[in-house]
């Protein structure tokens, strides 16, 4: 008989929750349906959490969950610059159909009160290391500026995402995120391109 995988087991209770969430709102959410629809068992879920409230912090753990499904789809030809822009598209398009965002709202207003972890900023995070590994291969391939440091750049990108995700939950969600996302972040980014590449554009574009 296979063994139970505990990281599957937790994975499915945050993916059961967090559907669940989308669909019929938080507070109509039962700790028995999140059972139920993980196909876990009681024992499981309270091993893993101590109610339905925890579940809130999980939110980076379905980001991340996210982040290694398209590692494995991402063509790894793509130039660094594109990649990151691909890994923003897919991340907020699942937000804007999975994810509601008056809990998205919740987690970032917590993130800024908690005295505990805050987990979007928890650097072990898949997110972070894939943010390091492509910035790092961009930049030893020319592709990215080297003026700045590895962190430097993984920071700045981040504090990007959180903003554009604030905002759109400070607007209410009267926008599209990602579409939004796909004209602000380009721009943003321009800054990691080398400095030749700059330099050459602007001679192209006097």
């Amino acid at each position: 008989m296979a063994k139970k995988n505990p990281r599957n087991t937790r994975g499915r209770i945050v993916s059961a929750a967090w559907q669940l969430f989308y669909e019929q709102g938080y507070e109509n959410t039962t700790v028995e349906e999140i059972i139920e629809t993980s196909q876990t068992s009681k024992g499981s879920f309270y091993h893993y959490f101590d109610g339905k409230d925890a579940l809130l912090s999980t939110l980076s753990d379905l980001f991340d969950e996210k982040y290694e499904a398209l590692q494995e789809t991402m063509d790894p030809a793509m130039p660094a610059m594109d990649k990151l822009l691909f890994l923003n598209s897919e991340l907020f398009r699942m937000i804007e159909n999975s994810v509601s965002m008056d809990l998205l709202a919740r987690l970032l207003s917590t993130q800024l009160v908690t005295n505990g972890e805050k987990h979007l900023l928890n650097h072990k995070r898949t997110y972070y290391r894939l943010l390091r590994k492509i910035i790092a291969q961009g930049q030893e391939a020319g592709e990215l500026s080297d003026k700045r440091t590895v962190s430097d750049m993984v920071k700045l990108y981040a504090l990007c995402e959180r903003a554009l995700m604030y905002d759109w939950c400070l607007c209410g969600g009267e926008y599209s995120l990602r579409d939004y996302a796909s004209q602000v972040l380009p721009t943003f980014l321009s800054s990691f391109s080398p400095d030749n590449i700059s330099t050459n554009r602007l001679e192209e574009n006097p």
